[in-house]
């Protein structure tokens, strides 16, 4: 069995371990408060939020000059939300990561939730481990639909665009449909998922794994997501949006289009979230090791005082806050070759963005993604990755943290 699969099993393992430990604790969904771990300090300042979530209101920020509009969980209080879905049945159509997270954040928001997906397969165990029980909360994909009331297809888009041809005719008039991706919709051309006109479609898209959208919800946090309406026809379709934003987890949301959405995220993904950072990574690395540099030397110089020293304080404070606190010989450094590695990298990402916004990346996920070998393709290329002598030697320097010694 490949690393990969390995590690995709035990994550998915302890997630369920985790789950099936808050539904023993507790019996019914929580409905006072956003969070399993967070609800006593909730408890404790009831009255002060009590407070706040009358006064305050969506809100309309300066992000560096361009006014944008936020939501926030605290407009959508729970008691608000629950009596706002009273008469909805969400049917989350899909378990992968995304359903798993909304799915029960939803479910312990105190929402009507029930999950669709192949009778007998994989997702369908998981989903049994979780607490979704056969014949009342969990169901085969077309059931589901023709209970709910929300159709949240949080399939993968390979699969959004396999199973339309049987899934389109259940999405009457009155449903709501709901996507966490932008990609079906809009390419459509390659996918051929085109909604019915008569019913809302909606966005709401974490920005972060499915896995983080639980995470966050459990320690009382929440996650930012973006929100978009494709198609109003009750006219109530942003404000439906947001308060499902709400309910699967967010903290905070912020508009954009269904376009902007996958736009984004596709060329994000590809680029400094992923894709352009290992390329970086290994870049570096490699011209340490061919200047005699061992590879411990060479990972804590690329990854480690990255991941573990600098990049959390950017992301608490920002990169002008680094550079002000960093040595004087590396400010002066950083600063010199800044401009020339956005020169160089430009063009590339210009390519990048060009290549999302044309379908090309669109046609090549397809592709892959339904292929018959899919898994076994993709665990090949996984394994080369962790084979790779810069993440071996990265396996030993995690081992050396300090929270990892007893």
């Amino acid at each position: 069995m490949s690393f990969a699969v390995r590690s995709a099993q035990a994550l998915r393992a302890a997630s369920r371990r985790a789950s099936r430990s808050a539904v023993n604790a507790v019996a019914k969904p929580q409905v006072a408060s956003y969070s399993l771990l967070a609800r006593n300090v909730v408890a404790a300042s009831s009255r002060r939020s009590a407070v706040q979530t009358t006064t305050r209101g969506v809100k309309t920020l300066d992000f560096a000059g361009t006014k944008e509009v936020v939501y926030e969980r605290s407009d959508w209080p729970l008691a608000k939300l629950q009596d706002y879905f009273k008469n909805d049945t969400l049917a989350l159509i899909g378990y992968g990561s995304q359903g798993h997270g909304q799915g029960l954040n939803a479910r312990d928001n105190g929402l009507n939730v029930i999950v669709g997906v192949r009778e007998n397969g994989e997702s369908w165990k998981q989903a049994m481990e979780d607490g979704w029980v056969p014949g009342e909360t969990l169901f085969p994909i077309e059931e589901a639909i023709n209970r709910g009331t929300i159709i949240m297809n949080l399939l993968s888009d390979a699969a959004q665009s396999q199973t339309w041809p049987k899934v389109a005719p259940l999405i009457t008039k009155g449903k709501t449909l709901y996507f966490s991706h932008g990609f079906s919709v809009v390419y459509k051309d390659d996918t051929h998922v085109i909604p019915p006109t008569d019913v809302d479609v909606i966005l709401v898209a974490p920005k972060g794994s499915g896995r983080t959208v639980r995470t966050l919800f459990k320690e009382g946090r929440g996650i930012n997501s973006s929100v978009a309406v494709w198609q109003d026809v009750t006219g109530k379709a942003k404000e439906k949006a947001v308060a499902l934003g709400v309910a699967v987890g967010s903290g905070y949301l912020y508009e954009t289009t269904f376009e902007k959405e996958v736009y984004s995220d596709l060329y994000g993904e590809r680029g400094v979230l992923m894709g352009a950072i290992q390329g970086l990574f290994l870049a570096q690395y490699k011209v340490l090791r061919a200047n005699g540099h061992t590879p411990s030397e060479a990972f804590n110089e690329t990854v480690e005082e990255a991941t573990q020293s600098l990049y959390p304080l950017i992301g608490q404070y920002g990169m002008d806050y680094m550079y002000n606190a960093c040595s004087t010989t590396a400010r002066r450094g950083a600063l010199d070759w800044a401009p020339i590695f956005e020169k160089t990298n430009l063009p590339v990402f210009e390519k990048l963005y060009e290549s999302v916004k044309n379908g090309t990346e669109t046609r090549k996920s397809l592709e892959f993604n339904g292929r018959s070998t899919y898994r076994e393709d993709l665990a090949k290329e996984l394994k080369e990755i962790d084979d790779q002598e810069i993440w071996r030697a990265g396996k030993v320097v995690r081992s050396l943290r300090p929270d990892n010694l007893s």
